[in-house]
C-alpha cells in the first residue's frame, strides 16, 4: 500500500510501544499495520496521516574508527550502525533501511522513544543517521505511561525541538564509557594473551572497576576476619500457664565462666517481674517505588535479580500497566490522577475492596520520599486491566507495584511494644512482645509486610515466674555479610556510580566475566587478580570519586551547565598516562592475569572429592580420542584411580558445590538451551535413580 507523502513520522523505541502509540493517535483507535520488507509499521489516520515505526533499542553504537582489535590505546571513534559493529545484529540493517525509506515521504518528525537519556539518544541517532540529518528539525513527545490518555496529551503538547541537553548527556556517557571500556579491557585481555598465547575476554570500565572493588574489599574483610568467641544465656519461663523465651539483659558475654555462673545460679529458680514498659508508636506508610527500591523489594520477596526485575517491569510498562520504570523519583504528583487510577484498580477483583476503601477517603495524599526525577514520577500502576494473562513473574511484580502504590495513601499503622524485665537471683532477663493495634497501610501492603507479632499475657510488677530451662549458647562473632545483587545495587546507588538504567547490567557483566559467583557474592581468583593488577598499575580507574565526578558532569550536561566536548577531552587526558604505564608493565600484568585465569578455570572444573579413592578430586575432563566430556578422578593420571562417570554432551555443565540430598555425592548443573536447568547426581547407585 502506498502512502501519500507529507505525513508525520513518529519513531518509538520498541515494537510494542509503536502499536500503542499508533492506536492512541488513530482517530478510530484502529491503525493499519503495514510492512516494508519484513519490518512492521503503522498508519494512523488523524487530522494528518501519521506513520509510526519502531527501533529495536539502540540502532547505532560507538565503535573504533580504523585499525584492528589487537592494539591500544584507541581514541578515534565514530557512531555506526550496530550490525556493522556487533555479531548477531544482522536484523538491525533491515530496520535502519526501513526507517530511512519511510523518512523520505515525511515532512514532520517526532521522537517518541522513552523519555530519558537513552530514549533521547536512540531517537537522535536514528533521526541524524537513518533519516538524513532530521534531528535539527524533529520534535519530542514526552510521557510516563503508554496509556491512551497520556500518549494523546504528549502528542498534542509535543515540544518543538529535541531535548538536546539529554541527548548530549547520553551521547557523552556512551563515548566516555566506550573510551574507558575499550582501552582498559584491551589492555587486560592483550596483556594476558601476549604472555600465555591464549585468548580470554577480560574487561573493566569506568563503573565496572569500582563496583568490583566494593566486592573485593568486602571479600578481603571476610577472609581476614578472625572470629571472637562469645556466649549468650537464654531461658524459658512459665507465667500464667504460658511458656515464653527470655534473653539475658547483658547480651553478649565474653567469659565462658561468667555464662556458666549465670546458668548455675538461675537454673530451677523463680523470678520476679520488676519492670514493665509499654510503648505505642506510629509507623508511617512506605514511600513510592523508584527503580532501586523496586529492585531491592523484588529481591527480598522473590529473589529476583535487579536485572530480572527491570526486564519484568519494562514488559509491564509496554503493556501500559505501570508507568516508566527507569526512574529515580520517589514522588507521585497529583497530575497522574490518583482517583482515576484507583477506580481502574477497583475493576480488578483482587484489588477491589482495597481500592474502594481508599476512594472513600476525604483526601488522597501520598507519603513521598526525597528523591526527584525531572523526567518521570515514581513507579505507579496505570489502573488499566491486563489485556493478556500475565506470567507468574509478571503477576508478582505487578502485585508488588499495585500494593505499594495503594499503601502510600494508607493511614499510619499503630504498633505496641512491651519490654518486661525479670529478676532471677540478681540476674535480669528481658521478655519482649510486639503487636499491631491499628493496621493502617499494612492492610494494603499485606503480603509484603513481615508479621513480627509476639503477644504476651498481661504482666505487672511483682508477679512471679518459674524458670523452666536455662541454656548457654556458644557463639562466634561473624564477618560482615556478603553482598547480594540487591545490596550491591543499593551500594552503587549510595555511592552515586552508574545510572538507574545501567547498574543491573554492570552487576550481570561481573557474573558473565567470571569475576564473581553465587547469590551471596564471592569474588573469584580472576576477579581478585584484575583488581590487584589495576590497583597496582592504575588505581585511579578504581576510584569511586573519579566515577562520581564524571556522573556529576553528565548530569550537568543534561542540565545544560557543561559542554560535552570538555568531558570527552578530560577522559582522554586521564586515560593516556594510565595506558602508557600499563604498556610498560604489560609482561608482568599478563603473567599475573594468565595464572589467575588458569587457576579459575581449573577450579570451575572441580566437582568434588572422589568417593572411590578418597584422596583424588573428581573433575570435568575431555577425552583426547572422542572429545566427549566425562567426570574422572585426578588420581587417574598417577595410576591410582580409574573412577569415571558419563555426562550429557549437550549444553553446559558446571559443578554446583552442593551434595545430592539422597546419597551425599557431588552434583553438577546442566543447562541446555530451551530447557529448564537441572542438577544431576552422577552416582549410578543413587536412590533417586529408582524414583
Amino acid at each position: 500500500m502506498s502512502i501519500k507523502k507529507g505525513y508525520t513520522l513518529v519513531i518509538t523505541e520498541k515494537p510494542t510501544a509503536a502499536l500503542r502509540v499508533a492506536r492512541a493517535l488513530d482517530i478510530n483507535g484502529k491503525p493499519k499495520k503495514l510492512r516494508l520488507g519484513s519490518i512492521p509499521y503503522f498508519l494512523s489516520r488523524n487530522t494528518k496521516d501519521i506513520v509510526v515505526v519502531s527501533a529495536l533499542g539502540h540502532l547505532y553504537t560507538v565503535t573504533q574508527e580504523g585499525g584492528g582489535r589487537n592494539f591500544y590505546p584507541v581514541f578515534d571513534y565514530k557512531w555506526a550502525p550496530r550490525h556493522l559493529v556487533e555479531r548477531n545484529a544482522g536484523k538491525i540493517k533491515d530496520w535502519i533501511e526501513a526507517i530511512s525509506k519511510l523518512s523520505e515521504g515525511a515532512d514532520e518528525f517526532i521522537n517518541s522513544c522513552d523519555y530519558d537519556v537513552e530514549g533521547s539518544l536512540i531517537g537522535y541517532t536514528i533521526l541524524k543517521y537513518a533519516c538524513g540529518g532530521k534531528e535539527k528539525h524533529a520534535k519530542r513527545m514526552k510521557f510516563s505511561t503508554l496509556t491512551k490518555r497520556d500518549l494523546i496529551e504528549a502528542y498534542n503538547n509535543v515540544s518543538s525541538t529535541l531535548d538536546f541537553p539529554l541527548v548530549y548527556a547520553g551521547k557523552t556517557r556512551h563515548e566516555v564509557d566506550w573510551l574507558y571500556g575499550i582501552n582498559l579491557s584491551r589492555a587486560l585481555t592483550l596483556s594476558a594473551k601476549r604472555w600465555s598465547g591464549k585468548y580470554s575476554t577480560l574487561s573493566t570500565g569506568r563503573v565496572q572497576g569500582p563496583t568490583l572493588k566494593f566486592l573485593y574489599n568486602r571479600e578481603k574483610e571476610i577472609l581476614s576476619f578472625v572470629p571472637t568467641p562469645y556466649w549468650e544465656v537464654k531461658a524459658r519461663i512459665e507465667v500464667k500457664g504460658e511458656t515464653l523465651d527470655v534473653e539475658f539483659e547483658g547480651g553478649k558475654i565474653y567469659k565462658k565462666s561468667e555464662a556458666d555462673r549465670i546458668v548455675d545460679v538461675c537454673r530451677g529458680k523463680t523470678g520476679e517481674v520488676v519492670d514493665v514498659k509499654v510503648k505505642r508508636f506510629h509507623v508511617a506508610p512506605p514511600i513510592p517505588f523508584d527503580l532501586g527500591l523496586l529492585q531491592t523489594e523484588a529481591y527480598r520477596h522473590f529473589r529476583y535479580t535487579p536485572r530480572r526485575t527491570l526486564n519484568i517491569a519494562e514488559r509491564l510498562y509496554l503493556e501500559a500497566l505501570i508507568s516508566y520504570p527507569r526512574t529515580s523519583s520517589q514522588k507521585l504528583p497529583p497530575s497522574i490522577n490518583y482517583t482515576e487510577i484507583l477506580k481502574g484498580l477497583s475493576g480488578i477483583p483482587a484489588y477491589r475492596k482495597l481500592a474502594e476503601s481508599l476512594l472513600s477517603k476525604d483526601e488522597l495524599k501520598p507519603k513521598e520520599g526525597k528523591r526527584e526525577d525531572p523526567a518521570h514520577p515514581a513507579i505507579y500502576p496505570t489502573g488499566n486491566k491486563p489485556e493478556r494473562e500475565l506470567s507468574d513473574q509478571e503477576r508478582r511484580v505487578y502485585d508488588l507495584i499495585v500494593r505499594r502504590f495503594m499503601a502510600v495513601f494508607g493511614e499510619p499503622a499503630v504498633k505496641e511494644s512491651v519490654k518486661v524485665t525479670i529478676d532471677v537471683k540478681g540476674y535480669r532477663f528481658l521478655l519482649r512482645g510486639k503487636r499491631v493495634l491499628k493496621e493502617g497501610w499494612i492492610r494494603l501492603y499485606g503480603p509484603y509486610v513481615k508479621d513480627e507479632a509476639v503477644i504476651l499475657p498481661p504482666l505487672s510488677n511483682g508477679e512471679t515466674v518459674v524458670v523452666k530451662e536455662v541454656l548457654r549458647e556458644d557463639k562466634f562473632t561473624h564477618p560482615p555479610p556478603r553482598y547480594n545483587p540487591a545490596s550491591l545495587l543499593k551500594k552503587m546507588e549510595e555511592e552515586r556510580i552508574g545510572t538507574k538504567a545501567t547498574r543491573a547490567d554492570i552487576i550481570q557483566t561481573l557474573y558473565d566475566r567470571g569475576y564473581i559467583t553465587g547469590e551471596r557474592i564471592v569474588v573469584t581468583e580472576i576477579g581478585f587478580d584484575v583488581i590487584e593488577v589495576l590497583e597496582k598499575n592504575c588505581p585511579r580507574v578504581l576510584s569511586v570519586d573519579l566515577t562520581r565526578e564524571l556522573e556529576e558532569k553528565m548530569e550537568k550536561i543534561a542540565r545544560g551547565e557543561e559542554e560535552d566536548v570538555n568531558v570527552i577531552i578530560e577522559a582522554v587526558e586521564h586515560l593516556k598516562p594510565i595506558l602508557e604505564e600499563f604498556k610498560s608493565k604489560e609482561r608482568l600484568i599478563g603473567e599475573a592475569l594468565s595464572n589467575a585465569i588458569k587457576a579459575t578455570r581449573m577450579k570451575n572444573r572441580i566437582v568434588g572429592s572422589c568417593p572411590t579413592c578418597g584422596s583424588g578430586k573428581l573433575m570435568i575432563l575431555y577425552s583426547r580420542k572422542t572429545g566427549k566430556r566425562f567426570i574422572g578422578c585426578t588420581n587417574y593420571f598417577k595410576g591410582l584411580c580409574k573412577t569415571s562417570f558419563p555426562l550429557p554432551q549437550k549444553g553446559t555443565v558446571k559443578p554446583t558445590g552442593e551434595k545430592c540430598k539422597h546419597c551425599g555425592w557431588p552434583t553438577v548443573s546442566v543447562r541446555i538451551k530451551g530447557k529448564r536447568p537441572w542438577n544431576l547426581c552422577f552416582n549410578p547407585n543413587c536412590p533417586s535413580k529408582g524414583d
